[in-house]
């Protein structure tokens, strides 16, 4: 469907989910959106291998709910789509031992643009490269998912070499739930959204939160937070972005060991404010509304 701004929405209608049905997927990294895109994966019929380095405290968890767990490079290798969920930081690394694995015709897909678009992965030619991003933290693309809903979400199409790029990731969108609420096409770009970071803030706290969301975006709230409270602030921290500043400090940060970063995420942990927060949310029955939302419903 097209609204009256003519950006194109994709449902449930506009994708086939027998492109996906028919791949083997490796599934790289098990934290919030890994664990989500692979459960959802699995519960939609489709042939998923969880890649996870020897000694993952991940592992037995992904065996557990009964999903295939094998080294990133045999996963890869065994794949027909391999999906980058680890995090930014240690993406070119991982890619850099899989990348021998990637045969002509196989997709290479992110949730996250970054590292394609400021030049830290270089994907090979023959190879699809493409970006399904559920606007969501994992733990909601899986929660709604269950429910019989989704997550809207975001495609892009970075490197078309099969001619059915663009088919693909509707595909692997419909199987995680996003084509049930809506998913738009756009570019390998960064985007963020208030509200559900409002919710995640509301439920757990300022450290809950940053759980949640990638260590780019983490990294980035930290460091300039205090900035966007205005219009002006707002606009150099967008330049810095689309320069590129922002993407050479953090680079060079983790190049570093974080030191920054870990300072301002201590800093944040022990704030006034997170411990009284703890205290407040104690007060409230989560769990209790969480099982009453998730109860079945009367025959």
């Amino acid at each position: 469907m097209t609204d009256e701004l003519n950006t194109t929405v994709y449902d449930d209608a506009d994708a086939d989910v027998s492109h996906v049905t028919d791949e083997t997927v490796a599934v790289l990294g098990y934290g919030s959106q890994g664990h989500a895109h692979a459960l959802n994966l699995h519960d939609s019929g489709v042939d998923v291998i969880v890649g996870l380095r020897e000694g993952s405290s991940s592992r037995e968890d992904a065996e557990a709910s009964g999903l295939t767990v094998k080294t990133p490079d045999v996963a890869a290798a065994e794949a027909d789509r391999v999906v980058m969920l680890v995090p930014d930081t240690v993406q070119p690394a991982v890619y850099e031992a899989i990348s021998d694995g990637l045969e002509p015709g196989d997709t290479l897909q992110f949730a996250h643009g970054f590292n394609v678009h400021y030049g830290q992965i270089e994907p090979q030619e023959g190879v699809d490269v493409t970006m399904v991003a559920p606007k969501s933290p994992g733990h909601l693309v899986r929660r709604t998912y269950d429910r019989g809903e989704g997550t809207p979400g975001l495609i892009a199409v970075y490197q078309d070499a099969t001619g059915t790029a663009k088919e693909g990731a509707l595909s692997y969108a419909k199987a995680i739930g996003c084509t049930r609420a809506g998913v738009i096409e756009t570019t390998f770009q960064c985007l963020n959204e208030l509200k559900l970071i409002v919710d995640l803030m509301y439920e757990g706290g300022h450290m809950e939160m940053w759980n949640s969301v990638s260590d780019t975006a983490e990294y980035g709230g930290l460091t300039r937070g205090a900035e966007v409270i205005n219009r002006e602030g707002m606009e150099d921290v967008l330049d810095e972005i689309q320069n590129g500043e922002f993407a050479r400090e953090w680079i060079t940060e983790n190049r570093a060991g974080r030191p920054s970063y870990e300072q301002y995420r201590q800093a944040e942990q022990d704030h006034e404010i997170e411990r009284v927060g703890d205290d407040l949310r104690s007060l409230f029955s989560w769990g209790e509304d969480e099982q009453r939302e998730e109860a079945p419903a009367d025959d």
